[in-house]
């Protein structure tokens, strides 16, 4: 192990310790917690309060966390990247992240590893708006296809295209900001867009797009496996009972948000009021439709196979996301999971 991880790894351990034996409380950041009296833990996200998190709001609001004997304090993120490096380096004992940076960080040596699956596949997708001509993937060919830059997503792009027949010098790639993608795509500045079911996907439903042209990579030959529950594995060997109760906890609400959307999204916008994304509701029953929490041939929810595991090590290493050569189970372990799994698909 580097020299630097193994600082990290001391570093994890002791933050471990004071978040699990120092109260944490709501405040500025938009960090929320049911303060239920039990072992304190605070669990770190990737993104702001929103539809891709309501599994965890609803965890702490219908009681799942507070059963185990857990107080979770849930911290919005700004970014898949920046929680993996915050758990890498310490800052954060456990967090949701992208696997695919995770994995990366595992790959040079980090001390984490991931303990349950909750997006079976990543949500990118291609859309397009109706009347553009594109009512196939292979009708790509030749069309302007807006891609986020920076992002993983766009390079992982060539993937999909060589997965349905095309390649990267049969579209014309337009580099854009992630925050002008759907506005370029109305304003038909691109025929197509690089995207997602759970965020682009809604963001122009809910401006009367029409009925779009959707390719998820999911279904299109690139079924990586995407949004996990990890942590700093000195810490979650030295709390293994707690970290086994929270992500029992964490799964339990997760089955919730996927059977109960409506009580669901109540239960972010409660936690977290005005700071929740106001497409919230229509976020989670995205994620629902899309099959994200069970997809790639998942049996059980939170639970991602050796097989996906694999072929999303054959698939990113690639376009360079991952090194060729790694065994995937470095990536993750099983050993936190409850021994009563939710089967998929989830209904």
């Amino acid at each position: 192990m580097h020299a630097a991880f193994r600082k990290a790894l001391a570093a994890g351990v002791a933050v471990g310790v004071a978040t699990l034996g120092v109260a944490c409380s709501s405040d500025g950041s938009g960090s929320a917690s049911a303060g239920s009296g039990g072992t304190k833990l605070s669990f770190q996200l990737n993104f702001p309060p929103g539809g891709s998190n309501a599994g965890f709001a609803a965890a702490l609001e219908e009681g799942y966390y507070k059963a185990v004997g857990l107080d979770v304090t849930i911290v919005p993120g700004t970014g898949s990247s920046l929680t993996a490096q915050m758990v890498a380096s310490g800052q954060a004992s456990i967090g949701y992240a992208d696997s695919t940076a995770t994995a990366q960080l595992i790959a040079k040596q980090a001390p984490l590893s991931v303990l349950a699956t909750v997006y079976q596949s990543n949500p990118n997708a291609v859309l397009a708006l109706p009347g553009s001509g594109i009512r196939s993937v292979s009708d790509l060919k030749g069309k302007k296809v807006g891609t986020p830059v920076p992002s993983s997503q766009a390079t992982m792009l060539p993937l999909f295209l060589s997965a349905n027949g095309l390649s990267a010098k049969d579209v014309d790639l337009v580099n854009l900001a992630p925050t002008s993608l759907v506005q370029s795509l109305l304003q038909h500045r691109v025929d197509a867009i690089l995207g997602s079911t759970d965020a682009y996907q809604v963001q122009l439903e809910q401006q009367n797009a029409g009925q779009l042209f959707v390719a998820p990579f999911a279904t299109n030959g690139v079924p990586t496996v995407s949004t996990s529950i990890f942590a700093n594995k000195g810490w979650a060997s030295s709390h293994a009972n707690d970290v086994k109760a929270f992500v029992k906890a964490s799964l339990q609400g997760w089955h919730f948000a996927a059977t109960n959307p409506d009580k669901a999204t109540a239960d972010v916008n409660k936690l977290w009021g005005a700071k929740a994304d106001k497409a919230s509701g229509a976020e989670l029953k995205a994620i629902i439709g899309s099959n994200l929490l069970c997809a790639g041939g998942a049996k059980f929810l939170g639970k991602a196979e050796p097989a996906q595991w694999a072929k999303t090590q054959d698939l990113l290493s690639q376009v360079g996301l991952l090194p060729k050569g790694i065994d995937p189970a470095k990536y993750y372990t099983y050993d936190y999971l409850p021994a009563d799994l939710q089967p998929c698909p989830v209904k």
